[in-house]
């Protein structure tokens, strides 16, 4: 915790500084850019501010990674040779976005952070030796005085008493501080991190930590890493973009209305929040929205009308809020609710204007005019883009599910090709041996009851090959066409081993005969389990003694097909591939088991499964 405290006070107390100074620089810069911009000495001075602002952004990215956070790393557009090469840095928006950045949004949110943060750390040990210090203030004490004022009868009659009471108020109320300082710090740290890692990183994609050591220096990021990271989706830029505008009307019309149109200030605060609020409800709520908007209107229409200011019926804060309120609602919800409230608004105006007869302000029929067409034009412009957002949301989803059946019919056309390829070669051989088996004892007279036997087996083993062959080939040329007959389970173990034995090897079964029921999954990767194992030992270690074992324990069923060392003498072992492990534990995973591997001390080798019983 300790080691997290210090990370966040280096993240969030060094800010403002820092901020302070980019945010001097960066608009003296700005300013002067703009001052001579006719004299064409802005043009050159514009493009070094934003290399300056790029710089001051790559420090918060810096300070992101030391801290843990992981913005996407950006790519700016390259400067070109030459002053032509320093024109074209005005065309990239990258740099435009890190000068607004650092220069209009990092230097409120580390200011207030800052506040906090050394409030908070200051408040703990003020707190906790507060009977020291407070001995040389005059006069009483803030607390005794309030007590006084509130609640007189629960103070104590002598001095040392109150002394002991108010030095325990402030004792408890250091430690309480101090005891929460780590999890204020750490949010005011992520409050910072979240705004910048949104904003600094490109598509406003990054990673926050996880509450690991932070890292030391800026990592190597992959693609895979920033999936799982803090994204902003349109609706959440959505709202941070309405929270953030009706904070900005409302700290500039709460004002103006109070000063300019000599509206009551509480009043005015009152409407202007809630005409302020009405932007934001309309995100959620449309009709609601445009409802609070349109009694808000009215509201401040009836109290600044006899401030005899021209810019009436729609003060310049009220007229652009009311804008925001329709083109949120034209943007969020069909034409005709945006339509409503213009059509509502238009109709408040002249009533506003007709209720004010004969004393209508000189400008009041100007403003109601402009009003009228820059919202129209607004609800137009808004119903149009929400059109193309939704014609441009469907021509995606019409072109990745065409995307998806072109690669569906693909994937058809190689199984396809796979079974017709299976079908030629192996499942003709097949054929071949269960034929050549089978009248073995026909075409070769005067064959022993052994040899019969051994015939008779092969004929089987082959005839149940081509069956799941089959049974594959189905599966590969679609899932529809699969037959749908039986699959071997844990029942057919046994005369799996018997079938193996019957070839030559010495194999001995334990705890086949009383297994309980399990799933047919289950049973099935128990089976190819075994059958895996015994052809494996069959096939690396000829002549060797497998033991096949089966019990429950711990509520699991476990496997284990154990082979001894091979003799040693003319038999040579096969090789292999090297997929049949891979293939027992992706089978054995998918039903939920587990599965170890490896060789035995005698110099074996040794497959043990544990399955689940459901």
């Amino acid at each position: 915790m300790i080691r997290r405290l210090l990370r966040d006070c280096a993240y969030v107390l060094p800010g403002l500084p820092i901020a302070v100074f980019g945010f001097s620089l960066l608009i003296s810069l700005t300013a002067a850019s703009i001052v001579t911009a006719p004299l064409w000495f802005g043009a050159l001075l514009l493009p070094l501010t934003l290399i300056v602002a790029s710089g001051f952004a790559e420090l918060s990215r810096r300070r992101l990674w030391l801290w843990g956070a992981i913005p996407e790393p950006v790519v700016y557009r390259p400067r070109g040779p030459g002053m032509a090469g320093m024109l074209k840095l005005l065309s990239d928006p990258r740099r435009w976005l890190d000068l607004v950045f650092e220069s209009v949004i990092a230097l409120p949110v580390r200011l207030v952070t800052f506040v906090i943060a050394v409030l908070w750390i200051a408040m703990g040990p003020a707190g906790i030796t507060y009977f020291f210090w407070s001995r040389f203030l005059p006069g009483e004490r803030g607390l005794i005085q309030l007590l006084e004022l509130i609640a007189p009868a629960v103070l104590p009659a002598g001095d040392v008493s109150r002394y002991l009471l108010d030095s325990a108020v402030f004792l408890i109320i250091g430690v309480i501080f101090l005891v929460t300082l780590p999890a204020l710090m750490h949010g005011l740290a992520w409050l910072d991190a979240v705004l910048a890692t949104s904003l600094l990183g490109a598509g406003g994609r990054g990673r926050l930590p996880d509450g690991g050591s932070p890292t030391q220096e800026a990592p190597a990021i992959e693609p895979s890493a920033l999936s799982t990271g803090a994204s902003f989706s349109a609706q959440a830029w959505s709202w941070m973009g309405a929270v953030f505008a009706a904070v900005v009307l409302c700290a500039v019309g709460w004002p103006v209305t109070a000063a300019v149109y000599q509206v009551n200030v509480a009043g005015a605060m009152v409407l202007t929040i809630a005409h302020c609020g009405a932007l934001v409800l309309t995100l959620r709520h449309q009709w609601s929205g445009v409802g609070l908007s349109l009694v808000a209107a009215a509201a401040l229409m009836g109290a600044t009308a006899e401030s005899g200011v021209g810019v009436w019926p729609w003060p310049v804060t009220v007229l652009l809020t009311q804008c925001g309120v329709l083109l949120v609602a034209a943007l969020r919800r069909r034409w005709y609710c945006a339509a409503s409230g213009w059509a509502a608004s238009a109709l408040l105006t002249a009533a506003a204007v007709l209720a004010a007869a004969p004393e209508v302000p000189s400008g009041a029929l100007s403003t109601a005019i402009v009003f009228a067409s820059v919202s129209a034009g607004v609800v137009l412009l808004g119903s149009l883009t929400r059109q193309w957002i939704l014609n441009a949301g469907r021509l995606q989803a019409s072109e990745e599910d065409s995307a998806q059946q072109t690669q569906r019919r693909r994937e058809l056309e190689e199984r396809n090709r796979i079974a017709r390829e299976l079908h030629d070669v192996v499942a003709h051989s097949m054929s071949v041996i269960s034929v050549q088996a089978a009248t073995a004892k026909y075409r070769t007279p005067g064959i022993g009851e052994s040899a019969q036997r051994e015939f008779d087996e092969i004929a089987r083993s082959s005839r149940q090959a081509l069956g799941e062959m089959r049974m594959l080939l189905g599966i590969l040329r679609g899932e529809d066409e699969a037959p749908t007959g039986p699959t071997p389970g844990l029942e057919d173990i046994g005369q799996l081993v018997e079938s193996t034995r019957a070839s030559g090897a010495t194999i001995r079964a334990h705890g086949l005969g009383a297994l309980p029921e399990i799933p047919s999954a289950v049973g099935l990767a128990a089976y190819r389990l075994v059958q895996e194992a015994l052809s494996n030992a069959l096939r690396h270690a000829p002549g060797s003694t497998v033991e096949v074992t089966a019990r429950v324990a711990d509520g699991r069923l476990r496997l284990s097909v154990v082979n001894s060392v091979p003799p040693t003498g003319d038999l040579v072992p096969a090789p292999g591939a090297g997929l049949g492990l891979a293939g027992i534990r992706e089978r054995v995973s998918a039903v939920g088991g587990e599965v170890e591997t490896g060789p035995t001390p005698e110099g074996g080798f040794c497959v043990e499964a544990r399955l689940p019983l459901a």
